[in-house]
């Protein structure tokens, strides 16, 4: 079991924790906005990282007690997300994160998971020569920004914004 980061040439591996909530996908903006007020969920040159699945269903059944009061069917919900980020592995600002999401979110019990894990971070190394790198390839990003003269590539889905 690896219990500390390490590092190799281009990266270093570091501890810190995973934070995985299911959501309806229309709470997630709110429930994100919340979790970016506490901590910038910065990785390297990026902020607000973060990982949102397809759209799934979601299974249950209200027992009494629940808001939506006792049921004898189950429910299926469709249109139900998991999203994923990394914070730094502090009990503390863990505490924050999963009551801002548990205040933002629309459910009486909702689905929040940590697990400590170790993620990846660039060392920043000269990349210009990488043939493997998006921007040094003509991908589909490239292609689709060829009407931005001087501009660097962005992903598809916020040049279609």
């Amino acid at each position: 079991m690896i219990d500390s980061g390490f590092e190799t040439r281009s990266l270093r591996m570091e501890l810190l924790l995973l934070v995985t909530f299911q959501a309806p996908a229309a709470d997630v903006e709110r429930i994100m906005e919340a979790v970016v007020a506490i901590t910038p969920l910065r990785m390297g040159k990026y902020d607000a990282n973060a990982y949102q699945s397809a759209q799934g269903i979601e299974r249950y059944r209200p027992l009494e007690g629940a808001a939506a009061g006792a049921e004898t069917e189950l429910r299926r919900r469709p249109g139900t997300v998991e999203v994923s980020f990394e914070i730094a592995d502090d009990q503390a600002l863990a505490a924050r994160v999963v009551e801002a999401i548990f205040q933002a979110h629309s459910y009486q019990e909702p689905v929040i998971r940590i697990q400590p894990l170790l993620a990846s971070r660039s060392k920043g190394l000269d990349d210009r020569a990488n043939p493997n790198r998006w921007w040094n390839t003509t991908g589909d990003w490239k292609k689709a920004d060829e009407d931005r003269p001087g501009k660097a590539p962005r992903p598809e889905s916020v040049a279609a914004e």
